[in-house]
């Protein structure tokens, strides 16, 4: 036995007498014998258990061992017998439609609307979210940039891919955020799932995704929306529960059910924060570009794949820049809608 090892067992031992005696000392204990024995007899325990055999469990595990929690063993039984039982019935009905509508929609924006027309459109469209022509000027030029680039394609196949993830996003998180904002339990519940989900590694979303769908657009597209989610149902419920008190009991004298005041009264006052939420989902959406090109998705991330494969840096800058031009563009216009829709609200409360 090591003197690691021994420090480690008499650490735990005075651990555990100390949170006995600031459990009494704290006034939380509620044992019929005396503290004073629990606080002398749980370290004896933690000791004698300790050089008996149990300070095996504080050695790290060599390499090949056994673990001692299999979840990984488990999480493999349950992913290949989602794999076995419905993967085929899944690409079919969900895969292939999800997939046709990225085609249909990526065709669109390539095939049948010139560059200039979408340029345009855009530009527009931040002059009305706006009403700057400062920003409409940089969405026009942006758009000029990524053209004389000679990376429209693939921007907009990227641009394709986030339309359909954030439409995936809105379909699960709206819903979901908005349980969230009329049920404390329900909120309960979902806070350590959005933990998670924010939290875990994004590449580990590839991995059961790629099983049950293989590689392809809609495994990225999958793991883009469950990527991008969180923001919009963690602000779809702040949205809710920041709306006045004063203005739901004014709805519920008026005679308002609880289905008018949702509809009627909540989620127009908690639509800025909405909003807020569409825009984070879609930069998250973004960031998880280049890595769903590592699972075949085409776009300015296989770009940058590319460049890194084959050592040219200028490609990868360059697919780089068009990323970055395209999540400026989409973040303003989102934003601008956002204060505006926030100034509305502001003067209608007013």
């Amino acid at each position: 036995m090591s003197s690691g090892v021994v420090f480690s067992v008499l650490v735990i031992a005075a651990a555990a007498y100390g949170l006995v005696a600031l459990a009494a000392r704290s006034g939380l204990w509620s044992a019929k014998f005396p503290w004073y024995i629990a606080a002398i007899g749980v370290p004896l325990v933690v000791l004698v258990a300790g050089f008996a055999g149990g300070w095996r469990l504080l050695v790290p595990g060599e390499g090949g061992a056994e673990p001692l929690l299999p979840l990984a063993v488990w999480i493999d039984a349950v992913v290949e017998w989602l794999v076995t039982r419905y993967g085929d019935a899944l690409r079919e009905h969900v895969s292939n439609p999800v997939v046709f509508a990225i085609g249909f929609f990526e065709r669109f924006l390539h095939q049948s609307i010139a560059w200039p027309a979408m340029a345009i459109s855009f530009a527009l469209l931040a002059f009305h979210a706006s009403r700057s022509w400062g920003l409409t000027l940089f969405v026009a030029a942006s758009f000029t940039v990524i053209w004389a680039l000679q990376l429209w394609t693939p921007t907009m196949q990227t641009l394709s891919l986030i339309s359909v993830s954030i439409a995936v996003t809105a379909l699960i998180g709206l819903p979901l955020g908005i349980l969230m904002g009329l049920s404390d339990g329900f909120r309960s519940v979902m806070r350590p799932v959005l933990d998670f989900m924010q939290t875990m590694p994004s590449f580990v979303y590839l991995i059961p995704v790629v099983m049950l769908f293989g590689l392809g657009t809609f495994s990225g597209v999958l793991a883009t929306a469950v990527y991008a989610a969180p923001p919009l149902i963690r602000l779809t419920d702040l949205g809710l529960r920041l709306v006045d008190k004063e203005v739901m009991e004014a709805a519920a004298a008026f005679g308002a059910d609880r289905r008018q005041t949702l509809w009627r009264v909540q989620l127009p006052l908690a639509l800025p924060n909405v909003m807020a939420g569409v825009n984070q989902s879609i930069m998250m959406a973004l960031a998880m570009v280049v890595i769903a090109s590592m699972i075949g998705v085409r776009g300015l991330g296989q770009e940058v794949f590319y460049g890194l494969q084959r050592q040219e840096p200028g490609t990868g800058f360059t697919a780089g820049l068009c990323i970055v031009l395209l999540a400026i563009v989409l973040d303003r216009i989102t934003q601008a809608y956002g204060q505006r829709m926030q100034a509305h609200s502001a003067g209608g409360a007013i």
